[in-house]
């Protein structure tokens, strides 16, 4: 056995409760009461504007994490897998990988899944709010947690997965650094996000179109509010900065709606134009009213003149995801 450490100080004056000859019922009732108040600091969910939103960081966050929101992120998520052909992830992971920790889960749909491609592997998926199925394959768990707290896992993972955070991340080098941190040597780290500037091959969305208005106003304020919408751009840069080494970056299109002639971008822009049409009260309510001092009914006429626009197929709207992966050197040294 191992010897006590010497000069532990024993906090002597600490007074214990008194909960009787019995007390069992007692205690519990305490610690159940204890639970539920904490527990209530996560799932005290706010309503503004008709919608649902965290109550974990409150107003860290601008989207929503009510029903209608958590179909828009799997709609993204499938969106997402079109455009990288199938794949859930492009890194060149290891085929029997035994830590993945999942960044900003959502609806947990990547986790899951990703979970049942390597049953041997201990996924993790972390999110502001407890939307996740219940019912889940036996090697995925999920927490509630703040990625941009400090973090304090006490193993590495063997790859780590960012997807779609734009709007999220205050300090995207910090993340970026407890990434390679916390990514084992030899490990892989993958993050994937959007650059939200909205574009036409052919000059067809102007400045005077109301989706362009929107797009511009809506970068804009996020960047005010000190997040930034268009981190896709910048992945590349942020994962060299923290060391991740054979950094590889792709860049693929998002059109809005099926106006390509190409078969597949057709596809990928069919799921990306129900995700905007689900979404686009998603993205503004919060952003509009709270900082440009916007009432609902005002984001809603905003909302129904973009509809209008991106259901015009000669209006040829398209903007770009990102991809970049690195893996973290054997020896930092």
């Amino acid at each position: 056995m191992a010897a006590p450490a010497a000069n532990v100080e024993i906090e002597s004056d600490i007074e214990a409760s008194a909960y009787g000859e019995e007390p069992d019922s007692a205690y519990d009732s305490e610690v159940a009461s204890y639970t539920t108040s904490i527990t209530s600091t996560i799932t005290n969910y706010k309503e503004e504007n008709g919608r649902r939103y965290h109550a974990y960081k409150d107003g860290s966050y601008v989207y929503p994490n009510d029903e209608q929101e958590t179909e828009r992120l799997d709609i993204m998520h499938k969106m997402t897998e079109v455009t990288l052909g199938g794949k859930l992830n492009l890194a060149p992971i290891p085929e029997d990988p035994k830590r993945i920790l999942d960044i900003g889960t959502g609806t947990g749909i990547w986790a899951i899944e990703i979970g049942d491609k390597y049953p041997n592997a201990e996924v993790l998926g972390n999110d502001l709010s407890p939307i996740q199925p219940r019912w889940v394959p036996p090697n995925v768990r999920f927490e509630v947690d703040d990625v941009e707290d400090d973090w304090t896992y006490n193993q590495p993972f063997d790859f780590i997965h960012c997807r779609m955070m734009g709007n999220a991340i205050h300090d995207w080098p910090k993340l970026h650094r407890q990434c390679f941190e916390n990514t084992k040597p030899g490990g892989w780290a993958e993050f994937i996000d959007l650059d939200l500037t909205w574009i036409s091959p052919d000059g067809s969305l102007k400045d005077t179109h109301a989706s362009k208005k929107f797009n511009s106003e809506f970068i804009r304020i996020s960047r005010e509010t000190n997040v930034e919408s268009c981190p896709g751009l910048y992945l590349e840069g942020w994962m060299k900065d923290a060391g991740f080494q054979g950094v590889h970056a792709e860049k693929f299109v998002l059109p809005v709606g099926t106006w390509p002639k190409d078969r597949h971008l057709k596809e990928v822009g069919a799921w990306n134009y129900l995700q905007i049409m689900q979404g686009l009260e998603a993205f503004t309510y919060a952003l509009f009213t709270r900082c440009l001092g916007y009432s609902k009914a005002e984001v809603e006429v905003i909302c129904a003149n973009i509809r209008k626009e991106i259901k015009d197929p000669k209006l040829h709207i398209m903007f770009h995801l990102h991809v970049a992966y690195g893996q973290k050197p054997e020896s930092t040294s």
